[in-house]
């Protein structure tokens, strides 16, 4: 708790709430993760390399900041324990941030790519939604009107499954579940849709 070491414990902090919202949130069948992916604009072409480096697309960005808090965390403490050894005192909270931010960046680019090679692949966002527009899905919980969307299932050009939420584009449709509907545009975190005006394709 002293000053050299409080973003050491902030992030542990940050990362245990964050790791409880999660785990409650599985317990209501409710990914906040999922939800947090949804809300985050297309990566831009220039940044591919760089964020893919970091697993961006291909794991939950929740799970990949729990991960960097978690080695920011530890690693900080780490390091202050071994100045406090060796110096007697402990470094500036600034100084030992930076070997434990480096620390952090590889636990996200470690662990990350063991999680991105064992996770669903109906748990990846590597296409980008913009992309299920123009794509035919069916409603698979709640019911879909103005201003409540309802959770439709999405088949990508790859094949892989995505649970997206879904608010007719026609004022005056309904969509209950089992309904097959038409992604017509996307805004914010939410695809509008129409009746799909041929079910045969779904």
């Amino acid at each position: 708790m002293s000053p050299e070491t409080w973003p050491f414990g902030a992030a542990l902090a940050t990362m245990v709430g964050l790791t409880v919202v999660e785990g409650a949130g599985l317990l209501f069948a409710q990914s906040p993760s999922h939800g947090l992916d949804s809300m985050l604009p297309d990566m831009p072409e220039g940044l591919e390399p760089a964020l893919g480096w970091l697993h961006l697309g291909r794991v939950p960005i929740l799970v990949l900041l729990i991960l960097f808090l978690a080695g920011f965390s530890v690693s900080g403490y780490v390091v202050q324990a071994v100045a406090g050894t060796l110096f007697g005192s402990l470094l500036p909270w600034w100084l030992a941030s930076l070997p434990a931010a480096l620390t952090g960046m590889s636990c996200v680019r470690a662990i990350g790519g063991l999680l991105a090679r064992v996770l669903p692949d109906n748990e990846t966002t590597a296409v980008s939604e913009q992309s299920l527009v123009g794509r035919t899905g069916m409603v698979t919980q709640g019911i879909a009107r103005t201003g409540m969307a309802a959770q439709t299932k999405i088949r990508d050009a790859n094949g892989d499954l995505h649970y997206v939420l879904v608010e007719p584009d026609i004022a005056a449709e309904t969509f209950a579940e089992g309904d097959s509907v038409l992604l017509v545009r996307k805004a914010g975190a939410r695809f509008y849709g129409i009746r799909n005006p041929h079910p045969e394709l779904l």
